[in-house]
């Protein structure tokens, strides 16, 4: 997948916003140089960031050179390859230091965290993925390795689930179709009926539960945080380990303690409105 400026926004509202005086192409290309670095890419060199952009040599040539001059950007060691420096972290903290929702749900995913000893966390969606806003961690055994920041789609994770599942039935069947619904295992349910099928159990139990559909041998069950009127705003979700934790024993004793964590940042945050997508 590309980091090109499209991918910043939806295709739709991009292509609105590109016909506005208002609108800056040499900020978004310099976004997009931002953003086309990451686990697979965590360096690249002038020819790779046109590459992964789609944007012109001359144009990444003059990104980079002002996005190293200002600081976001730094050549690994002699070489004309390129990294993400710690000053990048400014653009995603501030978000992380400013946003309403996040506040207010700290204390209760902390609660949650202390009462279950397993990993708890905040997710709020963007385009047809949630994104990981706050995380506190188990000192158990965990393989899996999840950072703030890091995005997983909805369709097959227990956080989106119950996210999809406090949306009408005709909202969540447009992010299901607009999802890339690949199979992650050989678990990952993608065929749309089936997904609909398990946001309709979402909806009656309060929570998604999902085992092995993204990583194999995790468990993880979600549910989501609304406002007053009903709008989900985000969700909160517990990940453990098949080798510690049964199904049936995350369904009895995990489930209903990531509801009641949901509903205490539901009443908390009952007066914020979602975000624009």
């Amino acid at each position: 997948m590309t980091a090109t400026p499209s991918k910043l926004m939806g295709s739709t509202a991009m292509a609105d916003a590109e016909e506005s005086p208002l609108y800056v192409t040499a900020l978004a290309k310099g976004l997009s140089v931002l953003t086309a670095f990451g686990p697979s890419r965590p360096a690249m060199n002038l020819l790779e960031l046109a590459e992964a952009t789609g944007l012109n040599k001359s144009t990444i040539q003059r990104s980079v050179f002002t996005l190293e001059a200002m600081g976001y950007l730094a050549r690994e060691g002699g070489s004309k390859r390129y990294r993400l420096t710690v000053k990048s972290l400014e653009i995603g903290t501030g978000y992380l230091q400013t946003a309403e929702l996040i506040e207010r749900a700290n204390p209760f995913v902390q609660q949650l965290n202390r009462q279950t000893g397993e990993s708890c966390n905040l997710l709020e969606p963007w385009g047809t993925d949630m994104v990981y806003v706050a995380r506190f961690t188990s000192h158990k055994e965990m393989p899996i390795h999840v950072p703030i920041g890091q995005r997983l789609p909805m369709y097959c994770t227990a956080a989106g689930r119950a996210y999809l599942s406090a949306l009408s039935t005709e909202a969540a069947t447009s992010y299901i179709e607009r999802s890339n619904r690949v199979a992650y295992t050989a678990h990952t349910v993608t065929a749309p009926e089936e997904l609909l099928g398990l946001l309709r159990r979402a909806r009656t139990d309060g929570f998604a539960l999902i085992t092995e559909e993204i990583y194999v041998g995790d468990i993880a069950v979600g549910a989501c945080v609304v406002n007053a009127e009903g709008q989900p705003l985000a969700s909160i979700n517990i990940s453990v380990p098949s080798s510690r934790w049964r199904r049936e024993d995350v369904i009895s004793e995990l489930a209903p303690q990531v509801v009641n964590a949901a509903r205490a940042v539901s009443s908390a945050a009952k007066g914020l409105k979602p975000q624009a997508r």
